[in-house]
């Protein structure tokens, strides 16, 4: 493998698995590469993680493979920058020409990049490829649209709770089994230890407050007449809504202090000691593991509202795709399945600490490392995403869920009209997402 132009800044890892694309390309009117070339150079755009060496060891192993198989083929790999990829991957959709074969794309993307005509439909193979079987349906799901598949799971990425143990043990509070439970822990840690919030929580953090909406029965929208219609406002919806909601206040996390709050920050103020709670991914476990509560915590599934039950967690996680551009479209599909195969996945959950998208690898993963088995648990126990629709870019990008609860939290609106508001704002997006 010929390395293509490394950056040399280091950038924010995609570690809020799921993370949306903040502009979307145009329709694109071509319909596609029309060779398919059995030799030659594909081009790949991957993302580039905060350290990022180890994810190229692992990449490099990939393409190594690739190219013994297929004598002929220069694979280039370039790492671009997470922040800047929705220009990247715009211009690449609109200039065929100087397009990558294949992209690494977070996968809340992939409905916004099926509807702009970029993604190559791979259904057929990804249905022979005996690999996929072993598939995760979740992961599966993200690569899904109307029933046609459109890349390959690379990782997933699930949220838990982390909770300190020298805390709950002084206390005599057992790891919360259920959501009430959690809020009464909260609490009741925070009474006795009024400089730390009993659970972090932010309301700025949709990934954390969505197990919540879920374990209530609530869903962010429903799909009717081939479009969605939002249901936050649904009375399901607004259980799970006031449920986080009444985590916020002088009783656990004033809300002057965590109405602004995001995941990152809920997580820093764990590992600096200031919650004994917070809702974390197995991606946090790396900074949790550097800082000063390391050897202190332990890690549980995030508690449903029936005791001993598992909340669905936001399934985040990045996927490889083929561009409908390319003019080696059997090559790069192989590639595809290469860089997502499950040897490629156990090495970059060794080597970065990505959860494989595969249910048998992810066993795998938990025996070896007991610190993913709660997020294993998590996942077996049945993991949702957002809406697959295009209309999610604009719905993420214009801060619409966060803005509901942080009006809630601060007491500028009740549930019932911020929700309703919500809803209204959503259903806007899916119309013109149509």
């Amino acid at each position: 493998m010929k390395p293509f132009a490394r950056i040399a800044a280091p950038l924010t890892a995609l570690v809020l698995a799921g993370l949306s694309a903040t502009a979307c390309a145009p329709q694109t009117s071509g319909s596609g590469g029309t060779a398919d070339e059995k030799s030659g150079t594909l081009r790949v755009w991957l993302f580039r993680e905060v350290g990022n060496a180890p994810k190229e060891k692992a990449v490099d192993a990939a393409v190594a493979s690739f190219e013994k198989r297929h004598k002929g083929t220069d694979v280039q790999v370039e790492y671009i920058p997470v922040d800047t990829r929705a220009q990247r991957i715009k211009a690449a959709f609109n200039d065929p020409a100087s397009a990558p074969d294949l992209i690494e794309y977070g996968n809340t993307d992939t409905a916004g990049y099926v509807r702009d005509g970029g993604l190559a439909d791979v259904s057929a193979e990804y249905a022979a490829w005996d690999e996929a079987k072993d598939a995760d349906p979740t992961a599966k799901e993200s690569v899904t649209v109307g029933g046609k598949v459109y890349g390959a799971p690379l990782f997933v990425g699930v949220r838990a709770l982390y909770y300190r143990t020298d805390v709950l043990e002084d206390l005599g509070i057992d790891p919360p089994a259920s959501q009430a439970g959690l809020a009464a822990a909260a609490k009741k840690i925070h009474k006795a230890r009024p400089d730390l919030y009993g659970l972090a929580v932010g309301g700025a953090y949709t990934y954390g407050a969505l197990p919540f909406l879920w374990a209530h029965g609530g869903e962010l929208a429903v799909k009717k007449g081939g479009t969605y219609k939002a249901a936050v406002n649904t009375p399901q919806a607004r259980k799970g809504i006031s449920a986080y909601a009444s985590l916020f206040g002088n009783a656990n996390c004033p809300a002057d202090k965590c109405a602004s709050l995001g995941g990152n920050a809920t997580v820093t103020a764990f590992a600096s000691g200031k919650a004994a709670m917070a809702i974390g991914g197995d991606f946090s476990h790396a900074a949790v593991e550097a800082s000063k509560v390391k050897g202190k915590y332990a890690v549980v599934p995030l508690p449903g509202v029936k005791k001993g039950s598992i909340a669905p967690a936001f399934a985040g996680g990045n996927n490889i795709g083929v561009l409908k551009s390319t003019s080696h479209r059997t090559l790069a599909v192989d590639l595809m399945k290469t860089l997502t195969g499950k040897e490629t996945q156990r090495r970059l959950f060794d080597a970065m600490g990505f959860l494989p998208t595969y249910t048998d690898v992810l066993d795998e993963a938990a025996t070896k490392e007991p610190f993913v088995k709660p997020f294993v648990a998590t996942l077996h126990a049945g993991a949702k995403s957002v809406p697959a629709s295009p209309a999610w870019g604009q719905i993420d990008a214009s801060l619409i869920l966060p803005t509901m609860f942080q009006e809630i939290v601060s007491g500028r609106k009740g549930v019932g009209q911020a929700s309703d508001d919500a809803a209204r704002k959503m259903d806007a997006a899916f119309a013109d997402a149509r």
